[in-house]
């Protein structure tokens, strides 16, 4: 599907790519990961042919329909309904012929257009548009309001929204999950791992990966590393990877000890003089193993409060909402030193609100707010980066908050949030969205708060920082209470969870995954992404639709039974063939992995080691070659029991 050959790549002067390769084959999901700045965002320019490589080839099938979700999008009077229907380029394309054949009369143009029309099934695509729009979190009225109605966070669900109506063979998608909430995550999860085409996406929510991606791909040191499985399978290999180079590293340094000992010792006297200069020759010639640094730049925690009340705050009696509209009613609830609450509940039930009448706005219409003497609240929200001051540095951020506190107590704190030397009297203007929400958090932090309210906190950090806040979480001694679509830091923080639904606040019983059958059971209609299907059949899945309405039969329920039998039996071989390959790739990369060790021996590169390195290089080159071969089959193999399974669940 893709293949990238020697490439080279480097933006304002600095080296992002150095002679890569890399083969996606059709039908994987990929994870690109990799630090900020490491060119994951760049990679996509290149595919998308908007920036040329400093050397090398990429190399896409033919007629390859690429679909990407934009970053930004500009205000229109458009629908939201026909902005995503934008997406579908040969949609508008055949909707533009046929009114200029109406206009000029053209019937026979007229005919050939809406049978093309009806093959690219434009009967059902404003349906599909609403169901994008539904399952990412608007409601039917949204699909008739303008672009330009919507803030910041929902025009880039339309982006996203538009990207996946769009038809594509390559989708390509850069932090779909940023500015979605838990619901939409969860449904773009689903939609995704029914998608088939090849999808190239970058993101830093662990879960989301996890239940994705087949495959994952690295920037590491200006190279790419290509990985199969999750996300939490790469970091187990890349953690088995980064022990074996370390390991060998130390061997390697030692080695180099000794040989420069016989240099030191013996460069100087004539009858080793010889064998001295073979061994500079081969220091020279030795590849240096990098040291394993897998360090966070990220290390910070929340001070203690001077002060804590028990309780912090209580509601009674509340009733919350916006203007003369209540949203939320009967609200009662306390919040105690070391309370930790996760809320959940669909999109626009009223979450934001409840945050806001905790945090004293004017969302609280009516009841009593009890607040303790010493309460100090921290809040955080997409919105609060938008009250920084830009053309202020992260290190006047904090003085103005402690004016008394002293310079290197505040670079020291700054140093945790990785703002270190110039960085921390720069003016925020120029920062990235990652650094701004760092610089917040920052802030926060500073404060010393006893109650942390977080509005969706993990927006824009990338996975380093993630793992820092949640870390932070865990040792702080206040309250909390957390908005978030990330799931790991969900489950890694609170210990229970509020359910915001129907107008109530009430508490949860259950945990992530119940939550999530929960809402597959409230819009099971939007849990699968549209299927292209032969016009004729829509008519014949009414009828079946009709049929199970009124329910089934004995004979029917005989059938399908025997039915499912047939197709368990068809698929039993699928799986024992895809757990064979597995099995088989588990070896091949341990044998690749014992032969890189081997290849790390400096005496294989001396004269005497010239036989032993061919051989060595040519069974890993045999044993790579069979990895790509087998992972192709396993995806093959893959594909087809997914397939059996979800004819056997539907």
């Amino acid at each position: 599907m893709l293949t990238i050959t020697d490439l080279s790549l480097q933006r304002g002067g600095v080296w992002l790519l150095e002679s890569v390769d890399l083969t996606v084959q059709p039908g994987q999901r990929v994870a690109i990961v990799g630090a900020n700045g490491a060119g994951k965002s760049s990679l996509f320019q290149l595919l998308l042919g908007q920036l040329a490589p400093e050397q090398g080839t990429v190399s896409l099938p033919g007629g390859c329909r690429i679909a990407h979700m934009a970053q930004e999008v500009e205000a229109t009077d458009r629908s939201a309904r026909d902005f995503v229907l934008d997406g579908d380029l040969d949609l508008r394309r055949l909707e533009a012929e046929l009114a200029r054949a109406e206009t000029a009369g053209d019937d026979h143009a007229i005919a050939r257009i809406h049978g093309e029309l009806d093959v690219h099934e434009a009967w059902s695509a404003a349906r599909r548009a609403e169901a994008l729009l539904r399952g990412l979190g608007f409601s039917d009225e949204d699909a008739d309001r303008p672009v330009s109605a919507f803030s910041g966070g929902w025009r880039i669900r339309l982006n996203l929204a538009q990207a996946l109506m769009r038809p594509s063979d390559l989708l390509l998608l850069d932090e779909p999950t940023n500015h979605l909430d838990l619901d939409a995550c969860l449904w773009l999860e689903n939609w995704l791992r029914r998608y088939p085409g090849t999808l190239l996406f970058i993101s830093h929510d662990r879960d989301f990966m996890d239940r994705v991606a087949t495959h994952v791909v690295h920037f590491d040191r200006r190279k790419l590393e290509l990985y199969t499985g999750n996300y939490s399978a790469f970091e187990g290999q890349r953690s088995e990877r980064l022990a074996q180079q370390q390991a060998g590293f130390e061997r390697q340094q030692a080695r180099i000890a000794e040989i420069q000992r016989f240099i030191d010792r013996f460069k100087a006297k004539a009858t080793k003089a010889r064998q001295a200069q073979s061994r500079v020759k081969a220091l020279e010639r030795m590849e240096r193993i990098a040291p394993a640094h897998i360090d966070s730049p990220f290390s910070f925690e929340f001070p203690v409060a001077e002060k804590v009340s028990n309780p912090l705050l209580s509601i009674r009696n509340g009733k919350a909402g916006h203007g003369n509209t209540p949203i939320l009613d009967g609200i009662n609830l306390t919040l105690l030193p070391g309370s930790r609450i996760g809320l959940l509940g669909p999109n626009g039930a009223g979450k934001s609100t409840l945050m806001d009448a905790l945090r004293g706005d004017r969302t609280l219409m009516s009841g009593d707010r009890t607040c303790g003497e010493h309460l100090a609240i921290g809040y955080f929200a997409q919105h609060q980066l938008e009250s920084l001051d830009l053309d202020a540095s992260p290190f006047l951020h904090l003085q103005r908050l402690a004016p008394k506190a002293s310079e290197q107590s505040i670079r020291n704190f700054l140093g945790g949030f990785d703002f270190h030397g110039d960085e921390a009297l720069s003016a925020i203007r120029s920062f990235s969205g990652g650094e701004k929400a760092r610089v917040a958090l920052a802030v926060i932090a500073w404060q010393k708060p006893n109650l942390l309210l977080l509005d969706e906190p993990t927006n824009h950090l990338d996975l380093e920082m993630r793992q820092a806040l949640t870390m932070a979480l865990q040792n702080f001694e206040g309250a909390i209470v957390v908005v978030s679509h990330d799931r790991h830091l969900l489950r890694n923080t609170v210990d229970e969870f509020w359910l915001v639904n129907d107008g109530r606040v009430t508490e949860y019983q259950g945990d992530l995954e119940d939550y999530e059958r929960w809402l597959a059971d409230r819009r099971k209609d939007d849990t699968e992404a549209p299927r292209r299907q032969p016009a004729g059949q829509q008519a014949a899945e009414e009828t079946a639709e009709v049929v199970a309405a009124v329910g089934e039969s004995a004979d029917d329920r005989k059938a399908r039974k025997r039915a499912e039998a047939a197709l368990r039996q068809k698929l039993s071989p699928y799986r024992k063939k895809q757990g064979a390959l597995e099995k088989e790739m588990e070896q091949l990369q341990q044998r690749l992995s014992a032969l890189e060790e081997q290849l790390s021996d400096p005496g294989l590169y001396d004269d005497s080691g010239k036989t032993r390195l061919k051989e060595l290089l040519a069974e890993q080159a045999t044993a790579t070659a069979r990895l790509e071969e087998v992972e192709a089959q396993w995806l093959e193999v893959s594909e087809e029991v997914e397939s059996l399974e979800s004819e056997l669940s539907g």
